[in-house]
């Protein structure tokens, strides 16, 4: 991109474009997809007209655009295009307000999720999705992605807690999707369209979330240990499929529980096999935590116990840090249905021993959402023999009506394992949509769908 084409944004933006060697910051996520070469700038946007001018311009010079929150993707979807631009929404950082009255959140995308979840508690309500890096993790990266998390089994994903969205398309011009009433009935339903389109339709710039009560009293965190990974799948199942039905519930295989410790020393206890983490709340969160304690009991839980509080449930938001720190770098992102999960379990297991890796399966298992991990060096071979091993584990999922992706995004981590979920004609579709609303191809072009 020559200079004199980027004068002309320059004069629209101002110093919030960034070139050159400042543009480093920027070019990356949380994955292991690194740039194949750097972009012409970095737009370090502060309202949605800076988007707007941004993609507008992007648009009439046919430039590839990433969308970056505060990069803790997994899946590379924000990873910069050589000679491209990069749009980041982290200045846009906003709670604009919360609507007690009608359990609403207006707030720009670059809120961060435990931010906006303080701001709202100080009106007695909360925000329900709560990814592990919800300390990190931007609002709007989560409705991108449609992200999932620990109180998934409660409360839904992101998509769930979404009322309404303002986003720019890709010609620059800004739409507003959604009401803020709970019925609606008027027009196409288009805000689930752009909830989990890691950018490849539009920018949302503005958000209206929904808000939950904050429950009664303290909240009660359970744990049972297991001396085989399939019994604690078997108590999973029951778990869900009756009630209480607690608000988290957690596995850790005990290779995650090690290096989690190692990583941090907080105490977390150390099974055999597997390690089940809950949380239950409301007036009755230490008798429900009983109740499920009992069922693990019955499935052969070794050990079990529950305390007051949720400091067990913050060693849980340890575990991605952990495994990249102990060698288990390439992840994986699966979601199967909760009564398959002991048949997923198994054959994870199946796997590892016949591909002599190590695989550490970690899970939000009353969602039926895993995240194994499979121990890697870090030379591009031996990266290249643990992705095949991921292959093997996500055709498995798809095999026991599950899919590729339960949370983090396709991006360009996932994007060659579309077909095995989605046949010809339903990939085209998805396409189609795309194309209508991103004729030129500009926005995360080769990514997402």
């Amino acid at each position: 991109m020559d200079e004199v084409s980027l004068d002309a944004l320059r004069s629209r933006l101002g110093g919030r474009l960034i070139t050159g060697e400042g543009v480093e910051p920027y070019v990356a996520d949380m994955s292991l997809a690194e740039p194949e070469g750097m972009p012409a700038g970095v737009v370090l946007a502060s309202s949605t007209e800076d988007v707007s001018a941004a993609l507008a311009w992007a648009d009439e010079h046919r430039t590839p655009v990433s969308v970056r929150g505060a990069g803790s993707g997994l899946s590379g979807g924000a990873v910069a295009y050589p000679g491209g631009l990069v749009v980041s929404l982290e200045a846009m950082d906003r709670v604009l307000e919360i609507d007690a009255a009608n359990r609403l959140a207006d707030v720009e995308p670059g809120v961060i999720t435990s931010e906006l979840d303080r701001a709202a508690q100080a009106h007695g309500l909360f925000f329900a999705p709560d990814p592990a890096s919800a300390h990190l993790s931007t609002v709007g990266g989560n409705i991108a992605t449609n992200a999932g998390g620990l109180r998934c089994i409660a409360h839904g994903t992101t998509a769930d807690a979404v009322a309404a969205l303002e986003v720019v398309l890709a010609d620059g011009s800004v739409i507003r999707t959604g009401a803020r009433t709970l019925k609606n009935s008027t027009g196409l339903n288009m805000t689930p369209l752009f909830v989990g389109s890691e950018g490849t339709l539009g920018v949302i710039t503005r958000a209206t979330v929904r808000l939950e009560p904050l429950p009664e009293g303290p909240p009660q965190t359970f744990m049972a240990s297991f001396d085989d990974l399939e019994a604690a799948g078997r108590a999973v199942t029951e778990i869900v499929s009756t009630s209480p039905r607690p608000e988290t519930l957690e596995m850790i295989d005990a290779v995650c529980a090690r290096l989690i410790e190692r990583f941090r020393p907080s105490g977390l206890p150390q099974p055999e096999a597997a390690l089940l983490l809950g949380q239950t709340v409301g007036p009755t969160a230490a008798r429900d935590a009983g109740i499920l304690l009992e069922t693990c009991r019955r499935h052969g839980a070794a050990e079990t116990g529950s305390q007051e509080g949720t400091a067990l449930m913050e060693a849980r938001r340890l575990a991605n840090g952990a495994l990249m720190a102990g060698r288990y770098a390439v992840h994986c992102d699966v979601g199967v249905p909760v009564a398959q999960l002991v048949e997923m379990i198994r054959g994870v297991q199946r796997i590892a021993e016949e591909s002599g890796r190590g695989v550490s399966i970690l899970a939000h298992a009353g969602d039926g959402n895993l995240h194994p991990a499979v121990e890697s060096d870090e030379t591009p071979e031996d990266r290249a023999r643990a992705e095949a091993v991921v292959d093997r584990i996500t055709e498995l999922a798809i095999e026991l009506g599950g899919v590729i992706s339960g949370e983090h995004g396709v991006g360009s981590a996932k994007h060659r394992e579309l077909p095995l979920q989605f046949d010809a004609a339903t990939l085209a579709a998805q396409r189609a949509v795309k194309a209508a609303l991103d004729p030129h191809g500009i926005l995360t072009p080769g990514r997402g769908i």
